[in-house]
């Protein structure tokens, strides 16, 4: 579902801009501050609604604006995102107005690579769960209500056990109610990540080669257990601690090399490349499961990964054969990779203060 216009207007230095993508590969290329990133923050936010960079809205609206508007046109849908200031935000897909978040991103699925997602080795369990998360939300129909009900459950259990002298017998129905609802999450989890796992995998052994890599999924509690047991025998914790300790909320991706974790083990530039097998992973599970194409945004890729690792990387999104956008700051670093692929419809945009222009290949054609 490439996207076949975007308009934008009002979006930090992105005053008025309509561009036609390429419905493959579209390289973004000028200096810092130009709006490169601008345009990628507008494509995600046709998707969930705020920027990659910051779940705030005002920084997004131009400084001389009292709202920022996002229009995208895909063969399946059309998304138009209106965000002011001040006052409700308007969502629209197919001229309709729409309730929930859900719907946008079920509508355009979008992952993106940038610095931050570099950090998904090294970082804590919350970003690895959400990027399990984003796959199950799409390849599980009933997962999205699931975890809004288990996390509605746990906010309720959270404030009561910061509450004085209230009996376990008063948290026994939410305990059975949490317990249900994680165990059928990880039920969802489970099934996704089994095909998650021999993807990553195999795009590891094919590219990167690294001996002794295991990829396992916690689901947040000792499962040879029952979790409602679990969660009386820990009571009198989570009571002192303030919060639920147990849970679904607590899942993580435990990556290692041997019995060592993988950042302590891995160059800089096997962790990079790592990280984006977890994106591509995504990317290629979505594909199996939906028959559907996400759109995959990859900032300045140049500068996160060398020329070995760019060509490897480049290797892999060519056989997704999705939409991708990538930025750079030097045309000619940017365009190298993709110079020799002739059969794929590459597009060239200079971003420059805040103006896009399409440039015909010329900066391709510098590099073959």
């Amino acid at each position: 579902m490439p996207i076949q216009r975007l308009l934008v207007t009002q979006f930090r230095n992105l005053l008025q801009v309509d561009v036609q993508p390429s419905p493959d590969i579209n390289l973004l290329y000028g200096q810092n501050g130009s709006g490169k990133t601008s345009l990628l923050e507008s494509v995600y936010l046709l998707s969930l609604g705020r920027s990659f960079r910051s779940h705030k809205i005002k920084p997004l609206i131009n400084e001389s604006a009292s709202e920022l508007t996002v229009f995208g046109k895909s063969s399946a849908a059309s998304i138009g995102i209106t965000r002011p200031r001040r006052g409700d935000s308007q969502f629209k897909v197919n001229g309709s107005r729409i309730a929930s978040l859900a719907e946008l991103t079920r509508s355009l699925p979008v992952l993106v690579i940038n610095s931050d997602t570099f950090r998904l080795i090294e970082g804590g369990p919350k970003e690895r769960r959400q990027l399990l998360d984003w796959l199950v939300f799409h390849v599980e129909p009933g997962f999205f209500i699931t975890w809004k009900n288990a996390s509605r459950c746990l906010k309720q259990r959270n404030a009561m056990l910061r509450r004085d002298r209230i009996p376990y017998a008063e948290f026994h129905p939410w305990d059975r109610e949490l317990a249900g609802l994680s165990q059928l999450l990880a039920d969802y989890r489970c099934c996704a990540f089994d095909q998650f796992k021999a993807v990553f995998l195999s795009l590891v052994e094919e590219f990167v080669q690294i001996e002794s890599l295991t990829v396992e999924l916690e689901q947040g509690w000792d499962t040879t257990g029952n979790l409602l047991d679990i969660l009386e025998q820990h009571f009198d914790r989570d009571k002192k601690q303030g919060f639920t300790g147990t849970g679904f909320h607590r899942a993580d991706i435990k990556i290692k090399v041997g019995s060592h974790k993988a950042e302590e083990v891995l160059s800089r530039g096997q962790q990079k490349l790592l990280v984006c097998a977890l994106i591509l992973a995504q990317c290629m599970v979505f594909q199996q499961t939906s028959g559907k194409n996400c759109i995959l945004l990859v900032d300045d890729l140049p500068s996160e990964l060398d020329d070995k690792y760019q060509t490897l990387m480049v290797n892999w999104i060519n056989k997704l054969n999705c939409q991708v956008f990538v930025t750079g700051v030097d045309v000619l670093a940017l365009s190298e990779p993709w110079g020799k692929m002739v059969d794929r419809d590459i597009k060239v945009f200079h971003v420059e203060h805040g103006e896009i222009k399409h440039e015909e290949r010329l900066a391709l054609s510098e590099t073959e």
